[in-house]
């Protein structure tokens, strides 16, 4: 942490590389430190130079005689590992490594970043990048990026790819009043991280709110641990690239980093308290709507409306995003009846039906009244605001200025936020500019103006019920684990990557999860005795490390009764298990009871190399790889995330109740979920995990399949710190 106070917030800057050529990146950043009004020292260097832009050129960093916190390296990427050893010896914090030909190029690219990471871990320099565009701090005039003129504001900026970054500060120059606190580019991520980012922007006082476009993580976990403790204080918006087979190849090729925006990831962000941004042009809107506005505390929004039309389409585009526009009180109705035309719309969305033609203050007096309600958290206003002295006459220019004065006034005074489209936002009325000046945003779209006030409404249930979330660490419980480690250690004794299903289900019911009473039959005999014992009909299943998937096989038979039926089911499924692997060590049969008819769903775990450990729920049976109908979560698991995960997939109402059968017991699938949550914390053995099908009924449910894979290491990202490579997560 301290070296990065070094790095954003330097003193003083080695540009290595410095140059006298107006088109090269050393020559450039030296005159862009000097308008931007860098205060601090900058040391040029370059062996074949004596003095650039008037400032002393040095042979090379250490013959710098004052302390440096920071270089800019500017030479190409084979010149690296020489530069960051000098870097060391000079005592340097960080250093900012703007050339490619790294990790995002393929193994020799990748040798050569580690080579160089290897060498700035020995010396003790933090490597912002490679391939990064550079670093900015607005309010100390560190401009290591080569953009001028851009605003300085609130906004922390973390992007991967310098053309957003563009795209971004333009936007924010041409359309907004706010600006940028810093701007990083954080490259290839070689060795500081998000997280790392993250944890400096959310202590930073000059910092509302964090803006990040990001296409790939190299480690997802300690990213989602970071933002569950920065998202609490200030606000995080994202926008994540890489969903599509052709975006997910892009990412790769400019960052070295796969990673599509899975359902894991989404869910995840929500889960730590990340505004997600799927559109490009909403992204600067929604960071600076959060930077500038309190969140709405109660998801409930009022719209007022000079117009039918956009009240309607602003109604509808709202409730796409779960936002509630509740009727408004009998009491906020009648003050608006004696404010209004008769034929105005009261109830909400309130259209004003032309009661604001002659005097647009009346907006204002509506504002303050909405707001006042106490079913209200925020007001979305949509139409003519800001236009009326150009539509109906120029007298009403003052009465606009005026209403927008008491707006944002309100704003301050209520604590709730009002958010505008206005018909008019790209001639710029002074209105307009003035409602900005008050931290009112105003767009053009409607898409825009309600997905920030959206912003708004999500970010505060967020705030609401951020202690009830998981924070992504794992707490190692230890529950059972004492006589189910002896399972797994046998296995790995014998050499097997597979737990047997009766070992998988003893470790569950070790954990107190409801499984299948079974028994294992080493011949036919046995297995009807056995059977004899449980009573009733029965399943027969084959028991053999090298067969995974039973059913393939032909190693399943259902609803068996009778010695004879049972002696043939046993014979048929060994015959079967043989010709489908003759190689396959058979260990005999399991006889189980059979289950009464329920619903069939799945359960699973796999290791995410981004995320770590990650579970899954869906409808199961054979046919969960066609339906597709599940849902996904980092683990650890809170109570609340495994209901909602229960209640997102599409069959949800089925598990409720449908067409006259009864509601299942989704409080007993709710502890069966955070009992796999608790295993996979407690064994880190574990690499995959496979429940299927698990039978769920009115009352209970049943594990009736279960297979746990092993890993050969244990440690895995989740466990240890460690930055694996990343992956695409499909």
């Amino acid at each position: 942490m301290g070296d990065l106070r070094r790095i954003l917030n330097a003193e003083s800057v080695a540009i290595i590389g410095a140059s006298r050529d107006e088109t090269k990146r050393g020559y450039q950043a030296i005159i862009t430190l000097k308008k931007s009004g860098f205060e601090g020292s900058i040391y040029p260097v370059n062996p074949r130079e004596k003095r650039i832009l008037g400032l002393k050129c040095y042979p090379n960093v250490e013959e710098i005689k004052e302390s440096v916190d920071l270089a800019l390296i500017t030479t190409p990427a084979h010149t690296m590992p020489d530069i960051i050893v000098s870097c060391g010896r000079k005592g340097i914090a960080g250093a900012v490594i703007i050339a490619g030909g790294f990790g995002e190029l393929g193994v020799d690219g990748k040798r050569l970043e580690k080579e160089i990471l290897s060498t700035a871990n020995t010396y003790g320099v933090r490597i912002v990048g490679p391939n990064t565009s550079g670093v900015i701090n607005m309010w100390s005039g560190m401009n290591l990026v080569g953009l001028h003129n851009v605003p300085k504001g609130d906004i922390a900026l973390l992007t991967q790819s310098g053309n957003i970054a563009l795209h971004l500060i333009t936007e924010a120059t041409l359309k907004s009043q706010k600006g940028f606190s810093y701007y990083v580019g954080v490259g290839n991520e070689s060795d500081i991280l998000f997280d790392e980012y993250l944890e400096f922007f959310r202590n930073d006082e000059k910092t509302r709110a964090i803006l990040i476009y990001v296409e790939g993580l190299r480690n997802g976990r300690k990213f989602l641990q970071q933002v569950y403790r920065t998202s609490r204080e200030k606000p995080i918006i994202v926008l994540k690239s890489g969903r599509s087979t052709t975006g997910q190849k892009s990412a790769g090729s400019h960052t070295g980093a796969l990673a599509g925006i899975s359902e894991v990831a989404r869910s995840s962000f929500q889960r730590a308290g990340i505004i997600t941004i799927e559109e490009p042009d909403q992204l600067f809107p929604v960071a600076e709507t959060l930077s500038s506005l309190p969140p709405i505390k109660n998801k409930s929004v009022a719209i007022l409306a000079d117009g039918g039309g956009h009240a309607t389409i602003a109604a509808d585009l709202l409730t796409d995003l779960g936002v509630e526009i509740p009727t408004l009180c009998e009491r906020t109705q009648q003050r608006l009846k004696g404010l209004l035309p008769e034929n105005a719309s009261v109830s909400n969305p309130v259209d004003v039906a032309g009661g604001t033609d002659s005097n647009p203050e009346i907006f204002a007096r509506c504002a303050k009244i909405l707001l006042a309600d106490p079913k209200i958290g925020g007001l979305l206003i949509v139409g003519l605001f800001g236009g009326y002295a150009i539509r109906f006459a120029e007298k009403l220019r003052f009465i606009e200025e005026d209403a927008a004065h008491q707006m944002g006034k309100l704003v301050r005074k209520s604590g709730k936020p009002i958010v505008l489209q206005s018909l008019y936002n790209s001639i710029k009325p002074h209105s307009l500019e003035l409602l900005r000046y008050y931290g009112i945003p105003v767009y053009d779209s409607l898409n825009i103006a309600t997905r920030c006030i959206g912003s708004l409404s999500h970010y505060g249930q967020y705030l609401k019920t951020y202690m009830y979330k998981t924070n992504f660490h794992f707490k190692w419980r230890s529950k059972a684990r004492k006589g189910a480690v002896k399972i797994i250690t046998k296995a790995r004794r014998e050499g097997r990557k597979a737990l047997l299903e009766h070992e998988a289900k003893e470790i569950f019911k070790r954990h107190g999860a409801p499984v299948t009473h079974e028994q294992l039959a080493k011949s036919a005999s046995n297995a009807v005795r056995i059977a004899e014992t449980l009573g009733g009909k029965v399943a027969l299943k084959i028991v053999s490390p090298e067969i995974l998937h039973k059913s393939d096989a032909g190693g399943v038979e259902l609803n068996v009764s009778g010695e004879e039926n049972i002696r043939a089911a046993y014979n048929r499924i060994i015959t079967n298990a043989k010709n489908y692997n003759p190689e396959a060590q058979i260990k005999g049969c399991l006889v189980a009871n059979m289950t009464r008819k329920g619903v069939e769903v799945i359960i699973g775990t796999k290791i995410d190399r981004q995320f770590g450990p990650v579970v899954m729920f869906g409808i199961g049976g054979i046919l969960v790889e066609v339906v597709r109908d599940v849902s996904f979560r980092v683990l650890p698991l809170s109570r609340a995330a495994a209901t909602r995960m229960i209640d997102e997939i599409k069959s949800a109402p089925i598990l409720n109740g449908f067409r006259g059968s009864p509601a299942l017991d989704k409080q007993a699938l709710t502890e069966l979920l955070l009992t796999v949550s608790e295993i996979i914390e407690s064994y880190p053995e574990i690499e995959e995990m496979d429940l299927n099908p698990v039978i769920l009924h009115d009352r209970g449910i049943h594990i009736a399949d279960a297979r746990i894979l092993l890993k050969e290491d244990p440690v895995v990202v989740g466990y240890e710190s460690g930055v694996p490579e990343p992956v695409h997560m499909g």
